[in-house]
């Protein structure tokens, strides 16, 4: 290719440098730098230095524009991988992206996400991923590509994103995390803030840094309608210590600030557009009537029930005498507390904390009846006792799982409490953990004047149960409507809410006609503690004339780009809930504000041009789907180049030439070992209850261990055997600080340190001190250990409309290369040679079947020839094993009995 650069594309999720952006909080530990004088440090990795990185974020009235460009410089004598990796709110919209190599640029384009799959359809054919953004963490998207940069060569990347500040708790937050792994020659955090109604705090924090060293850092300065925030450490102020040529950046750059509220709200407007900012101060807090519907279905057992019951008490402790409230649980049955609302009295709340201390976990999820129940119990007061008619009604409800009692048809449960509410309160879902339909409890949520919230298995969940609870604690106002002249304003946002909580802010945003400014004004109309509230807001043009002087075009662009911005968050919450001609016309419309606004929202992409493979495909950055799962790293890599052909993906990572009988367990659960010396297998089954973990493999020279969990049926007859099957399995590896953890819905790398989550619908390729773990999506998943020992888990998908049956796991030995001759375990006691003799083949009680006397480990036992399945080579379509079955839960066969092999801990 002429005019080659020689820059080729890799996308992988290893960071090599690392920036991060959000608002969020965060936490870190640094050490102060004094001044004196210093050798010049190298900050070269492999020969490749980051010569700058840079985040520039300005904020005009809540609407924040972050732009990151990283310049690095490859001085070695060939060519040197980097990357370019930064974390991005999901609330935010990606608009630009480029990339700058030996003076060629590659710009982003924005297309409709239709049009990039049909060009890209082989690539989705092979089943692999061009996509740049992956969901990270709790409330992030990760967006990382790899380059690699030719010798003697620079590359800058360049990333901008947009979104809304959200007022939370009396502030904005903006948080940037910064994880360069290496020094950087000039690293820059600026922070430029206006805000037309004055800005009333302005604070900076940099957790990572000692107080004495932030201090001489972070340099921060508020005046009137002005804010900024500098971070400019110098390269001996990032080193981790004198001598250390590693960074101490690791960790979160917040900035926080609010505004004044000395008006009772306030109008900007600029080129047609408007924005109605509302938050007054100074209101009396309304007393509320609060119904709690919690999930005491088995699933909440352990951790979860603890938090949980931790929350509670600390929500009550917080409660106002003028407060009333209940508690309603719901299992397989649905019990309130009081079956009314009671007043937060000292004795009620002392009751209901003793009451919330002694429940207990019962049977299924019967989530459409405790719902039903505490809509019962709300709108009994609302309706019998005019004196609990005035509060505020809110109605909270936490699950852990999925409607499996009573109604569980998803789309009745949202009519049924749809009439049933008939937008009287709002409600508000709370989903713990990953085992659920988040979008069902989100949909059913927005439907009602609420919100969704998911509630993370940490050990931070008691304090996000709290931090929810703290949004909603003190309304103030219910029933809010901000009014605008009809024929004045086209395209309005959101502008009725059924309640305004202390600390929050209510946004709305639309154009206004034209040659209407002048009549332009907003009625506010609401209901306070005990009498109604009214407003008017009119434009104050003096103030916008200088206003627009001040900031010019940037006040005009960012005033209706928060528009747009508001209107497409909108429509894509309405077309969640929506189907057919009404899900079509609203797609059409984010189509359309998305490609004229420059945004990468879930119905476009945007493409790279000029960077292809040896396909001819581009990278594409797409938004993830709403409810997907935390990824690391995507695998198997595919390159895209500008000059010479680059290899093709990896192949299957399980190689063809492994034998097609393995050791393992699968279904019910059936154990399976093949002997190589007898070409034959050996069978037998454990049958143990629901919840039992057992011990597979144990090599105690290495530490390394694989438990599995058992689980039943979702519902089996009385009196009758129940099914086990494997559905959770913990793989652990001490020497190299590594554990593994799957179910049937999740994969999560290092849990008891909050590690990386995936899920089942990802393809990946994971990689740590020597152990290597490849996820095929929907499919399998494979671990190696040290280039030896190799495990398969097969992943079993049950109908999902069935009501007995639920999805499980297989798990398989297909190499036990340098496992120790010690190794211990149901399957691991059989790593090491195993010989036996099979004789006196006669007819078995079973006709069908042959009876023989098998002599094993000294031992003589009866045994039945039969036939189990291996899902190794194909999760869906089973090979038949014959195998000779030992009796009694292996009982002569395996070392000591099952019961020995029974743990407590899945690690």
């Amino acid at each position: 290719m002429e005019g080659a650069t020689g820059l080729r594309v890799l996308l992988c999720l290893l960071p090599l440098l690392t920036l991060q952006a959000r608002p969020a909080l965060g936490l870190a530990t640094g050490r102060p730098r004094g001044s004196e004088k210093r050798h010049a440090v190298d900050t070269s990795v492999n020969g490749v230095s980051i010569k700058s990185l840079k985040v520039n974020c300005k904020v005009t009235s809540r609407f924040a524009h972050y732009v990151i460009t990283s310049q690095v410089v490859n001085n070695a004598d060939k060519a040197r991988e980097v990357a370019f990796d930064v974390e991005i709110p999901k609330t935010a919209f990606i608009s630009d992206f480029a990339i700058t190599s030996e003076g060629k640029a590659f710009i982003g384009d924005i297309k409709d996400k239709v049009t990039a799959w049909k060009q890209y359809r082989k690539a989705a054919i092979l089943g692999e991923s061009a996509g740049l953004v992956r969901a990270s963490g709790r409330n992030m998207e990760q967006f990382t590509i790899h380059i690699t940069v030719g010798a003697q060569s620079k590359a800058t990347f360049q990333l901008t994103y947009e979104e809304v500040l959200k007022r939370r708790l009396m502030q904005y937050d903006i948080a940037i995390k910064v994880r360069p792994k290496q020094l950087v020659q000039h690293f820059e955090i600026d922070v430029d803030i206006f805000e037309p109604q004055g800005i009333s705090k302005l604070d900076a924090q940099a957790s990572f840094l000692s107080e004495e060293l932030a201090a001489q850092t972070i340099k921060k300065s508020f005046s009137g309608k002005k804010g900024h925030v500098l971070f400019r450490p110098t390269v001996s102020q990032q080193q981790s210590c004198p001598t250390c040529s590693t960074s101490l950046l690791n960790g979160e750059f917040k900035v926080t600030y609010d505004v004044n509220r000395d008006k009772l709200c306030d109008l900007l407007v600029a080129n047609n557009y408007f924005t109605h900012f509302f938050a007054p101060k100074n209101l009396t807090n309304m007393s509320k009537n609060l119904v709690f519907v919690i999930d005491i279905s088995g699933s909440m057992e352990g951790q979860k029930v603890r938090q949980t019951k931790e929350a509670l008490l600390k929500i009550l402790g917080d409660m106002r005498p003028v407060d009333n409230f209940d508690l309603v649980l719901f299992g397989s049955k649905v019990q309130s507390w009081k079956g009314s609302l009671v007043p937060a009295s000292n004795a009620n709340l002392q009751a209901a904390q003793d009451f919330v201390r002694r429940f207990s976990l019962a049977g299924a999820t019967n989530l459409n009846g405790g719902l039903l129940r505490g809509i019962e119990i709300l709108n009994k007061a609302q309706g019998s006792h005019p004196e609990l008619s005035s509060p505020a009604s809110i109605l909270i409800m936490l699950t852990d799982g999925e409607p499996t009692e009573g109604e569980t048809d998803r789309s009745q449960i949202l009519k049924n409490v749809r009439n049933a509410i008939r937008g009287r309160f709002p409600l508000y879902n709370l989903g713990f953990g990953h085992d659920l339909d988040f979008s069902f409890l989100e949909v059913m949520s927005i439907e009602n004047n609420g919100w969704a919230q998911r509630i993370y298995e940490d050990h931070d969940a008691t304090q996000q149960l709290q931090g929810f609870y703290n949004q909603v604690a003190n309304p103030l106002l219910t029933d809010v409507e901000l009014q605008y002249p009809q024929d004045a304003v086209l395209a309005l946002t959101q502008h009725r809410h059924k309640q305004y909580y202390d600390g929050s802010e209510i946004v709305v945003a639309g154009r206004i006609a034209n040659h209407k400014l002048n009549t332009f004004k907003a009625d506010v109309r609401a209901r306070g503690e005990k009498q109604e509230f009214k407003a008017t807001c009119l434009v104050d043009e003096e103030e916008m004339k200088k206003l627009l002087r001040e900031r010019g075009h940037m006040l005009e662009n960012h005033v209706e780009r928060l528009w747009a911005y508001l209107t497409i968050q909108e429509l894509l919450a309405k077309r969640m809930k929506t189907e057919g001609e009404e899900r079509a016309n609203l797609s059409s419309q984010v189509l359309k504000m998305s490609l004229d606004y420059h945004f990468v929202t879930p119905l476009t992409s945007l493409t790279i041009r000029g960077l292809t493979d040896e396909d001819g495909l581009e990278p594409t950055i797409d938004k993830p789907p709403e409810d997907s799962q935390p990824l690391e790293m995507v695998g198997p890599r595919r390159t895209f180049v500008l000059s010479a052909t680059q290899p093709s993906p990896t192949a299957h990572p399980i190689d063809s030439k492994l034998p097609l009988r393995v050791t393992g367990v699968d279904t019910d659960p059936h154990f399976i070992i093949y002997v190589p010396s007898k070409e034959d297998s050996l069978c037998f089954n454990i049958n143990e209850e629901p919840g039992v973990i057992l011990n597979l493999v144990q090599d105690p020279d290495t530490g390394f261990t694989v438990n599995g969990q058992l689980i039943g049926n979702k519902a089996h007859s009385p009196g009758q055997h129940e099914s086990t099957y494997f559905g959770r399995l913990g793989i652990s590896s001490p020497a190299s600080d590594f554990q593994l953890e799957v179910t049937p819905q999740n994969i999560t790398l290092n849990p008891s340190s909050s590690g990386s989550l995936f899920s089942w619908r990802d393809q990946a390729v994971l990689q740590k001190d020597g152990v290597v773990v490849t996820i095929n999506k929907k499919r399998n998943l494979v671990v190696s250990v040290d280039d030896g020992a190799t495990f398969e888990i097969v992943l079993h998908r049950t109908w999902k409309g069935s009501a007995v049956h639920q999805d499980f796991l297989g798990f398989y030995v297909l190499d036990s290369f340098q496992m120790s001759a010690r190794t211990q375990g149901l399957l691991g006691q059989f790593f090491s040679p195993l010989d036996f003799e099979v004789f006196d083949l006669r007819p078995g009680s079973d006709p069908t079947k042959t009876d023989a006397t098998m002599v094993v480990k000294n031992r003589q036992l009866t045994v039945t020839r039969g036939l189990q399945k291996d899902y190794s080579k194909d999760p869906r379509h089973a090979t038949e094993v014959p195998c000779w079955f030992v009796h009694d839960n292996g009982a002569g066969l395996i070392d000591g009995v099952h019961t020995d092999y029974i743990v407590s801990d899945i690690f």
